[in-house]
C-alpha cells in the first residue's frame, strides 16, 4: 500500500500562501528559504514512503502488545525504522539549536509532520508526544530540568508522554485524583493512575519522560490545584546516565478500534513507594503548564486529519483506476471501463481532494502564523500573528479531523464492497481517522473553546478582523475576469456573511442564553473551519491563474483552479445553510424534555 507525498502541493502552500520568503526574513530563518523547505521535504519524503509507509498495515495485523507484567513490544520493524528516523534528526527538525536541534520553522516541520501520519500515524504518535513535552519544557521547565532532559528528548534518544486521564476523569481535569508528596529533597512521590497514554510504554528509546498531572497535599480543589511533574521512567543521574527504574509501570494496553500499533497504556504510579516526579514550574500552575503541550497536539492532531484524508485519497485514487466495472453513463467508452469514469465516482474524488487540499492549505497557513508569533522581532506582528493562530487551532483540529471520517468513509465507498474487506487497507484509514475527532479534545471541547475563548470573549472582534481578511481575497476574486475566480467569489462572499452572522448571534447568546449559543458551537466551528479553508483555496486560485504560476506548471496550475471551484460550490456553498441552523434552529436542539429521550 504505497504512499506518496503531495510535495507539489505542500511546497505551493508553502511559496504562495504561507510565504516562506517572508519566514526566511526573520531572524534565525534566514536559511529557511524555499529551497531549504523543497530539499527537507523531498527527503522526508523519501524516508516515509521507503521506510515508514510499509509498517502501517503491518501494525494493523500485528499491533503493540504488552506482555510479562510490564513490557510492551512494538509492531515488527518499528524499533528499526525509529531509530532510522531519529538517526535522520527528523524529531530535532523544528526544535532550537541550543539543545540540539535544527530550528527549522513550524511551517517545514508541519509538512515533515503529515508525511509522517500519512504514512503511519500509529508510529508517528510517538514522536508528536515528544514534541509536546519539549514544547511544555521549554516553556515552563527549569535550566535545571532543560540540561537534564531535552536534548534527549530532541534527538529522540528519550520520548515523552502527556500524562492528564484518569478512570474517573476523563476530559473533566477537574477531577484529577493523582496525588504528590512533597519531599524534603525538594522531589515529590507521586501516586495514582493514568490513562489512555499514548506510548506510554514501549521498546524504541531507552528512557520515556513522562509529564503527570497530579494533586499536592492541600492543593485547592478544582483545576486550581493541579500541578504538573516530570516523572522519567528511568531515574537520570547528574552526568546523564541512567539510573534505577522508576515506580511507574505499564499495567495493560488498551485493544482499539484503530491506531493499533500505537501502545495505549494504562500506567500505575507509586505501587512501590512513590514515583519520584520532579514540580515542572510553580505548584498549582500544571494545567496552564499542559496547555502548551495541548495546543501543539491539537495542531498535530489537526494535521493527522489532513494526513489520513491523503492517504485514504491516493487509495481511492489507485482503486478507481484500477477497478473496471460498467459502460460510462456518456458512452465514452464502447464497453464496461475503469470506474474513475463515472461521474458520481469523480464527485466523490473531487470531494477527498477538496477537502483534503482546503484543510492543507489552512494548517499551512497557520504554522507560519505560529512562526511569526513565536519570532518575529517585531512585537506588534507577534501579537496579531498570535492571536490569528489561537482562532485557527480548533478549526485546524475540528475541521480538518471532522472531514478526515468523510474523506475515509468516500474512500471506503469508492472501493465498493471490497472497501468493507480488510485487505484492501481502505478501512484501515476510517478506523484509524476517528480517534482524532476525540483524543486531544474533542470536537466539542475544539467548539466550546472557540466559542468561549476565540469569539465571545472580545464581542466577535478577532473573528471579524479575519472576516475583514477574507474580504480583500473575496474583492480580488470577483475582480478577476476568469469565471472560476468569480464563482469562488460569490460563494465566499456569501460564506463571509454568514459567519458575520453566526459571529453576532454567539456574541449576543453567550452569556444571556448559553444554551442557544452552544447548541450550535459544533456547526459554527465546522462552518468557520469551512470558510477558512475556503479562503485558503480562493487563495491559490487566485495565484494558479498568474501567467508565471502558469508557467511554472500548467498542468499543475489547471488542476488547482479546478480543485478551488469544486470546493467553492459543493463545499463553501454549504456555509449558509449551516448559518440557518445555528441562528434560526437553536431552539429546536434544547425542546425535547430530557425525560422523552
Amino acid at each position: 500500500m504505497s504512499y506518496t507525498a503531495p510535495l507539489k502541493d505542500m511546497l505551493f502552500n508553502i511559496e504562495h500562501l504561507a510565504r516562506i520568503d517572508q519566514i526566511a526574513q526573520i531572524p534565525g530563518f534566514e536559511d529557511a528559504g524555499l529551497e531549504t523547505a523543497q530539499a527537507v521535504l523531498e527527503e522526508c519524503a523519501r524516508l516515509n514512503a521507503e521506510v515508514i509507509a510499509p509498517l502501517n498495515w503491518e501494525g494493523d495485523k500485528n499491533p503493540s502488545w504488552h506482555h510479562d507484567g510490564n513490557q510492551v513490544t512494538t509492531t515488527p520493524g518499528f524499533k528499526e525504522a525509529y531509530k532510522q528516523f531519529t538517526e535522520g534528526g527528523w524529531q530535532s527538525l523544528q526544535h532550537p539549536a541550543d539543545y540540539g536541534g535544527q530550528g527549522l520553522p513550524k511551517t517545514i516541520g508541519a509538512a515533515c509532520g503529515e508525511m509522517l501520519n500519512s504514512a503511519n500515524m500509529s508510529f508517528a504518535l510517538c514522536p508528536m508526544l515528544t514534541d509536546g513535552a519539549i514544547e511544555a519544557l521549554l516553556t515552563a521547565g527549569s535550566d535545571d530540568m532543560k540540561a537534564k532532559y531535552l536534548e534527549k528528548l530532541i534527538s529522540g534518544e528519550w520520548t515523552g508522554t502527556m500524562n492528564l486521564t484518569e478512570p474517573q476523569a476523563g476530559s473533566d481535569l477537574a477531577a484529577v485524583r493523582t496525588r504528590a508528596e512533597p519531599q524534603p529533597d525538594g522531589t515529590y512521590k507521586v501516586f495514582g493512575t493514568k490513562i489512555f497514554i499514548t506510548y506510554g510504554e514501549h521498546d524504541m528509546a531507552e528512557n520515556i519522560i513522562h509529564l503527570v498531572l497530579a494533586r499536592v497535599q492541600g492543593a485547592p480543589e478544582g483545576v486550581k490545584g493541579i500541578s504538573l511533574f516530570v516523572v522519567p521512567k528511568f531515574m537520570v543521574n547528574d552526568d546523564g546516565s541512567l539510573g534505577d527504574r522508576n515506580d511507574v509501570h505499564c499495567v495493560s494496553i488498551e485493544h482499539k478500534m484503530g491506531i493499533k500499533a500505537s501502545p495505549t497504556a494504562v500506567l500505575q504510579y507509586g505501587d512501590h513507594g512513590g514515583a519520584i516526579g520532579y514540580l515542572v514550574g510553580e505548584e498549582n500552575r500544571g494545567l496552564e503548564y499542559m496547555f502548551i503541550m495541548m495546543n501543539a497536539a491539537r495542531y498535530a492532531v489537526g494535521v493527522q486529519g489532513i494526513s489520513i484524508a491523503e492517504r485514504a485519497y491516493q487509495k481511492a485514487v489507485q482503486y478507481a483506476r484500477d477497478r473496471v466495472q460498467s459502460r460510462p453513463v456518456d458512452g465514452s467508452l464502447p464497453k464496461a471501463g475503469p470506474i474513475i469514469h463515472h461521474p458520481d465516482v469523480r464527485r466523490m474524488l473531487m470531494t477527498m481532494r477538496a477537502y483534503t487540499e482546503g484543510c492543507r492549505a489552512m494548517a499551512t497557513v497557520a504554522a507560519a502564523a505560529y512562526d511569526a508569533a513565536h519570532h518575529h522581532p517585531d512585537a506588534e506582528v507577534r501579537k496579531d500573528n498570535q492571536a490569528f493562530y489561537e482562532f485557527l487551532v480548533p478549526l485546524v483540529k475540528g475541521y480538518s479531523t471532522e472531514m478526515s471520517i468523510d474523506v475515509a468513509s468516500l474512500g471506503v465507498q469508492i472501493h465498493g464492497g471490497m472497501g468493507f474487506i480488510e485487505e484492501t487497507g481502505c478501512a484501515q484509514y476510517y478506523r484509524d481517522a476517528k480517534i482524532l475527532t476525540i483524543y486531544e479534545g474533542t470536537t466539542a471541547i475544539q467548539a466550546n473553546d472557540l466559542v468561549g475563548r476565540k469569539t465571545a470573549r472580545d464581542g466577535g472582534a478577532g473573528a471579524k478582523s479575519i472576516a475583514a481578511q477574507i474580504a480583500k481575497t473575496e474583492a480580488e476574486l470577483l475582480a478577476s475576469s476568469n469565471a472560476d475566480a468569480q464563482a469562488m467569489g460569490k460563494r465566499l462572499k456569501a460564506a463571509r456573511e454568514a459567519f458575520i452572522d453566526v459571529v453576532d448571534f454567539i456574541a449576543a447568546n453567550t452569556r444571556s442564553n448559553p444554551n442557544a449559543a452552544f447548541s450550535g458551537s459544533v456547526p459554527y466551528l465546522m462552518l468557520a473551519g469551512n470558510l477558512v479553508a475556503g479562503w485558503q483555496m480562493g487563495r491559490a486560485l487566485l495565484v494558479a491563474l498568474m501567467p508565471e504560476a502558469q508557467a511554472q506548471d500548467a498542468a499543475f496550475m489547471a488542476a488547482k483552479v479546478a480543485t478551488a471551484r469544486f470546493y467553492a460550490d459543493h463545499i463553501l456553498s454549504k456555509v449558509p445553510g449551516i448559518r440557518d441552523g445555528i441562528v434560526e434552529g437553536a431552539g429546536s436542539v434544547t425542546a425535547l424534555p430530557l425525560e422523552a429521550f
